[in-house]
């Protein structure tokens, strides 16, 4: 939220965020309840948090082994479509997939990406001032299992995949990532720089400060 909060006071610097998340339901502004099939209580004794987000969609999953990514961009003036946003989320995912031998795809009802085993990729954006928020979620070694718990994205009779189910081995998720960052770069024309959390905080920390010593100048001025 202080990264969002600084691309609308005029922050340049784009940013992605890459993690894993420990065991999560999140309900998007369109969840419908029905789609949690379990209590609370029960998500509560398997270790799975439970969580409200202002993103597009439905319900969905998040959990380790799951490449999440953020996307914090300030849109120009020739990005400004929502739906040719999501497509190119969808076809850095693509990219990536492709060079690990997947094919996915996408489906001309459902946003994400796709597979013949079913979905790997899913997605849920906020957009507001043209800065996006959120983002995607892909499958690389996701237990499974906890998608029982829930109708994924509200789709019924779909079922999700993952990178390791189909090629039946493990993954490097620094390797994956990394990958990923290439072909985000290539898709959203976006110089790639790879900083540090900490790295990232003082960036913030000096444009908070810049942007504060101008607002007090401009004070100074009007009085």
């Amino acid at each position: 939220m202080k990264i969002c909060a600084a691309k609308r006071c005029g922050f340049e610097s784009d940013v992605l965020l890459l993690l894993e998340h420990p065991p999560t339901v999140t309900l998007g502004r369109s969840a419908r309840q029905n789609h949690l099939l379990v209590s609370e209580d029960e998500l509560k004794s398997r270790g799975v948090g439970l969580w409200t987000a202002d993103r597009g969609g439905d319900i969905t999953f998040h959990g380790p082994g799951q490449l999440v990514g953020y996307p914090i961009l300030t849109l120009g003036a020739g990005e400004r479509d929502v739906h040719g946003y999501m497509r190119n989320l969808e076809e850095s995912l693509i990219r990536l997939l492709a060079g690990y031998g997947i094919e996915g795809a996408r489906d001309a009802k459902f946003t994400g990406v796709w597979t013949r085993q079913g979905k790997i990729g899913a997605m849920g954006v906020h957009i507001s001032r043209w800065v996006t928020r959120h983002g995607f979620a892909l499958n690389v070694n996701t237990d499974l299992s906890f998608y029982s718990l829930i109708v994924p994205c509200g789709i019924v009779g779909r079922g999700v995949t993952s990178m390791q189910i189909l090629l039946s081995r493990t993954f490097d998720m620094a390797e994956v990532a990394e990958r990923f960052v290439r072909e985000f770069g290539r898709v959203f024309n976006r110089e790639m720089i790879r900083i540090n959390e900490n790295a990232l905080h003082e960036e913030l920390d000096r444009f908070r400060q810049d942007d504060a010593g101008k607002d007090a100048s401009d004070a100074m001025l009007r009085t």
